[in-house]
């Protein structure tokens, strides 16, 4: 197929979209934009010639692919030996922990003592590493041969190292089924030629499973991508249509508000004349509630003798005011005489109280 062909609709534009979606960085190219550019969609199938699905050159891509290999080989030499450096530090962790509760052989702890005795020289010797003549004296002057002569008796050791294997693999054994029983609980009361079988095939089912969580990963990312697309062209679409609803109220809200002002004041002002109506009708249904016939009638009386005090009332007080009025009068000659008519009735009653004191002494 010729390169013009690319840019036309058909298998090659199928092509290009596929080199933009996957080979390539995504650039949110349509169909609309590639047949625009032809020149710029050529150039896009000549280099995803060139690079593979990560973006790298395929030179680079191999030689990336190999020191991924050395690097896996390294690191799978380097998990060996740390591996079987726990493992034979858990053998003597279970060793003192199995010191507390039973009893050992002599033949248990010789083995685990020469294994222990031999580690820790080993690993002091490590620690002391190749030194050099012009180098200062190592850490409290200890040498290689200082240490060498801490090893354990050469027939100790062989009979040591003879066992060690067998030991080492009890121990990944039992650390085998514990990782099956984790990964299938049901596997927990089979037998050890059950289990021993099922491990065989636990690592093609950790690896499938890997392989299907990368799976479903990649496809999160792929719908993610698709996702992050599809919110960006329905966010112009909802902005575009907001746009249109707010032309639309601009246009023809002014000529409805009149109307819709209308109708509201009408509605609210029924609203009103209901409210206030219910309002009566409630202070009225109080009102019934609390007077009744026999009440009503109850008040009416003291009201009629109310009013009746109320008149004989006003007339006192009007042959009050009369009386008061032929008082004033008089004028000032009243006054006086009032006030000598005080100064004799207070003498009088003075008088009747010393002869009433003067009666109550003689008797």
């Amino acid at each position: 197929m010729a390169s013009e062909d690319f840019c036309l609709p058909g298998d090659g534009m199928e092509e290009l979209k596929q080199v933009c979606s996957k080979q390539l960085p995504p650039c949110n190219l349509s169909e609309e934009d590639l047949l625009r550019n032809p020149h710029f969609s050529r150039l896009l199938l000549r280099l995803s010639q060139q690079v593979d699905e990560s973006g790298l050159s395929l030179t680079l891509a191999q030689e990336q692919a190999q020191a991924w290999k050395d690097v896996r080989l390294h690191k799978t030499t380097w998990l060996r030996s740390e591996i079987l450096q726990r493992v034979i530090q858990e053998l003597l962790v279970d060793y003192y922990v199995k010191t507390q509760d039973t009893n050992l052989t002599s033949e248990d702890k010789k083995f685990h003592e020469t294994l222990e005795q031999r580690l820790l020289v080993t690993e002091l010797t490590q620690l002391l590493g190749p030194r050099q003549e012009k180098e200062a004296p190592s850490l409290l002057g200890l040498e290689k041969a200082d240490l060498l002569e801490l090893m354990p008796p050469a027939e100790d050791f062989l009979w040591m190292r003879s066992r060690l294997p067998l030991e080492v693999e009890q121990q990944l054994k039992r650390k085998c089924f514990t990782l099956l029983c984790y990964h299938d609980p049901s596997a927990d009361s089979d037998s050890e030629t059950l289990k021993a079988a099922k491990m065989w095939k636990l690592a093609e089912a950790l690896v499938s499973e890997k392989q299907q969580c990368l799976d479903t990963k990649s496809q999160q990312q792929e719908r993610a991508v698709l996702l992050a697309k599809q919110s960006a062209t329905y966010s112009q679409v909802l902005l575009r249509c907001l746009a249109l609803l707010q032309r639309l109220l601009q246009e023809h809200r002014l000529k409805t508000q009149s109307e819709l002002d209308r109708i509201s004041a009408q509605y609210l002002e029924i609203k009103c004349s209901a409210m206030v109506l219910k309002l009566r009708m409630e202070e009225l249904k109080i009102l019934s509630d609390t007077y009744t016939a026999e009440k009503v009638e109850v008040h009416r009386l003291i009201r009629d003798r109310l009013e009746g005090a109320i008149r004989l009332q006003e007339q006192d007080m009007e042959k009050s005011r009369q009386v008061l009025s032929t008082y004033e009068v008089l004028g000032e000659e009243f006054d006086r005489l009032v006030k000598e008519y005080t100064q004799l009735k207070q003498a009088t009653e003075n008088k009747r109280w010393a002869l009433q004191e003067f009666n109550k002494a003689y008797h």
